[in-house]
């Protein structure tokens, strides 16, 4: 279950982030809303999640699936550059990621 809980804060937080794209430095009245609404939601499923992983994995994965999936989301919908250097970078924070799930399992 807390994986089930980890993969919902992280896809809330994925939400709410780009909803802050389009909320336009927070002038725009539904977009901001739902930054917010993603933010709590995230915070609030990941603290469900702490009861049952530890911090830092499930902070590890938190935070590294968040930032590679925006990353993603941004070059494939938002038009960012997909460059390779970029492309290698969402590779290492995902190997990061790996790594430290893999030095906490001992």
């Amino acid at each position: 279950m807390g994986y089930g809980l980890l993969a919902a804060a992280i896809a809330a937080e994925v939400a709410g982030t780009t909803a802050m794209k389009y909320s336009e430095g927070f002038t725009r009245l539904w977009p901001s809303l739902l930054t917010a609404a993603g933010y709590l939601l995230a915070f609030g499923l990941l603290a469900k999640t702490l009861k049952t992983l530890s911090v830092g994995t499930a902070y590890a994965i938190w935070a590294g699936s968040g930032t590679a999936l925006i990353a993603v989301i941004g070059m494939v919908f938002m038009n960012e550059s997909a460059d390779p250097v970029k492309l290698a970078g969402i590779g290492l924070v995902i190997a990061g990621v790996v790594v430290l799930n893999l030095g906490g399992a001992h």
